[in-house]
């Protein structure tokens, strides 16, 4: 039967007779409790048999499952799940439907994602035209824009997808935004155009210079472009802009975790401030948080800080929990100040921004790993890279030696799980350093969606090579966990699948470095149980197997079996976290309201 067909009632419950039961073989596997819900007659990939190399027997499927307390507790045929049945036990039928563990993001920042939303939504512009527009429709209609003097923003604008690929500057900007000081960041956030106002109100000139770290543009005059580029010179302008309040940052994690969800993507792992992981507390204490998040905190943040906020929520909280350390090495190739040990190829007096002198980084991992902390850092270019290996090593060393001698857990490098962000250009070396430190690369395929457009050109052919390279990361047997900086790019899970098996652009017209292409096993791996591991959840998430999470997903159409392109157009039917469904498509709800009548 063909699940595209209106025949598909997902939401419909097929409640089967004492008679028919009773007719049904036992399942050897027996849950603790009787299920609450029961799916059968699916096309369930559970995640048994995928591994990073491929080599393994071909992935385990079964068409039933039985949850109970939020929890998978047997996997099998019809038949032997069907045993478990108890009276008060819901019946789904999938109708052949594809079903696989949800989607674990390994990488995102949900909050700036829905703050985006609630701003100008520059994301897809086409032009500095089109930019333009968006923000003068804002300033006409947004109820937020009706104060004098309040402050516009809004992000997601790529010069590198426009006709000019110019940078917008303050004086368009200033066309645009009736007095506002107003501030909006590209889309990778390591730049933003900022007007005159927003200049003034923070005190910059032509004559303020550049802090450590960051960097502030100027005209062959002298004179104040608008382009802010890296952190530190970026919030010389943020120090200025009032903060969300507690309600905006509920609204905006909520339209971000809508459209996780709808996306097919149960678990994130994500950078976001302080005062949305409080907003995220909120969300979970009063039952309204249907996404598992692991929370990052700011690396650079005091030690005494840090350790007080672990301290503040438990580790074991399934649904959220504060994690890893995010530490930033450097910015993006697509804005040119990832750090490299070579000046660009198309911009030969420019290598980049460091964040960090070595020592001082080295010094700064060392106490936060002896203090029993995850590390991970953002590093893009060649020679950032470098920066953070050298620094984990250094931490890796400090954290073994605290151990006690007759300790039985003391930790070996792979055991710390420490990560490295993006990952996108490497030194010939330093895959092997990945690996014998034990290193995760944590990155997000679709990035080359539109990287490929100018990566080489950035540089050069030779270095083109060591970037992007996953399938190099895999055979030098480094963990590979998948995710998209969701909102630099789409949290589309379909599109970073795509990506990874074609390395081509999205019309099928251009490839990158072919060689480094991985099967789609070893993607979805990558974006389930690797991601899984990233954060030590990999015993509790990224399979379909008894003891799990309930956390899966329903898809239109199998996509071990569809073409790349298909992979592209994939839609989610429904969404379970923890066995409850959290979204249903728009079809399925209408279809359901149908039957109902």
């Amino acid at each position: 039967m063909n699940p595209l067909q209106p025949k598909f009632l997902l939401p419909t419950l097929l409640l089967l007779t004492a008679a028919a039961l009773a007719a049904q073989s036992l399942n050897t596997q027996t849950p603790v409790s009787p299920p609450d819900t029961i799916y059968l007659h699916g096309n369930i990939l559970t995640g048994a048999h995928l591994r990073p190399d491929d080599t393994s027997a071909t992935p385990a499927r079964v068409a039933a499952l039985a949850i109970s307390h939020g929890h998978i507790v047997a996997v099998g045929t019809d038949a032997a799940i069907l045993r478990h049945k108890a009276p008060q036990t819901r019946i789904v039928d999938l109708h052949g439907a594809f079903v696989m563990p949800g989607f674990n993001d390994a990488h995102t920042h949900i909050a700036s994602a829905g703050q985006q939303k609630l701003a100008v939504d520059l994301d897809g512009t086409t032009s500095l035209a089109d930019m333009l527009q968006r923000i003068r429709t804002f300033v006409a209609t947004a109820p937020s824009a009706a104060t004098p003097g309040s402050w516009l923003q809004g992000g997601g604008w790529d010069h590198t997808l426009w006709p000019t690929r110019l940078l917008p500057t303050r004086a368009d900007i200033d066309a645009v935004t009736a007095g506002h000081p107003a501030v909006f960041y590209r889309v990778d956030g390591h730049i933003v155009v900022a007007n005159s106002a927003a200049l003034v109100a923070a005190g910059i000139s032509n004559t303020t210079p550049d802090p450590a770290g960051g960097k502030i543009d100027h005209d062959a005059n002298g004179v104040l472009t608008g382009i802010i580029r890296e952190t530190p010179a970026i919030k010389l302008i943020e120090a200025h802009i009032p903060p969300p309040d507690l309600t905006t940052r509920r609204q905006a994690l909520n339209l971000a975790i809508a459209d996780a969800l709808s996306h097919g993507v149960t678990s994130v792992q994500d950078n976001s401030d302080w005062e949305d992981f409080l907003a995220l507390e909120e969300l979970e204490h009063t039952g309204k948080l249907h996404l598992r998040v692991s929370e990052w905190l700011a690396f650079d943040t005091p030690l005494a800080i840090l350790k007080e906020r672990r301290a503040s929520h438990p580790a074991d909280d399934p649904l959220l929990h504060l994690a890893m350390l995010k530490g930033f090495m450097d910015g993006s190739l697509g804005s040119r100040p990832a750090a490299m040990a070579q000046p660009y190829t198309a911009d030969p007096s420019n290598s980049g921004i460091p964040r960090y002198r070595q020592q001082d980084l080295n010094q700064m991992a060392s106490e936060r790993a002896a203090a029993g902390f995850q590390l991970g850092f953002h590093a893009i270019g060649d020679r950032a890279n470098s920066y953070a290996l050298n620094a984990l090593s250094s931490a890796e060393q400090v954290a073994t030696s605290v151990n006690q001698p007759d300790s039985t857990a003391v930790p070996t490098p792979a055991s710390l799980r420490y990560r490295i962000e993006h990952a996108q250009v490497l030194l010939p070396a330093d895959f092997d350093r990945y690996a014998h430190e034990g290193i995760i690369a944590s990155m997000q395929p679709s990035h080359l969606l539109t990287d490929m457009n100018w990566a080489e050109a950035r540089l050069g052919p030779e270095r083109a090579k060591y970037s992007y390279a996953w399938k190099t990361f895999l055979n030098h047997n480094v963990t590979l966990a998948f995710g998209t900086d969701y909102p630099v790019e789409s949290i589309n899970p379909f599109r970073g699948l795509y990506s990874a098996i074609t390395r081509q652009n999205e019309a099928g017209t251009m490839t990158y470095q072919p060689q480094e292409k991985l099967t789609l096993n070893q993607a979805i791996y990558a974006y389930t149980q690797a991601s899984a591991f990233a954060e030590f959840r990999e015993h509790q998430k990224g399979r379909l197997e008894p003891g799990y999470l309930a956390d899966f997903i329903v898809l239109d159409h199998d996509i071990t079996a569809v073409s790349p392109q298909q992979l592209l157009h994939t839609q989610i039917l429904q969404t379970i976290v923890n066995g409850d469904v959290v979204f249903i498509s728009q079809k399925l709800a209408t279809h359901a309201a149908n039957t109902s009548k």
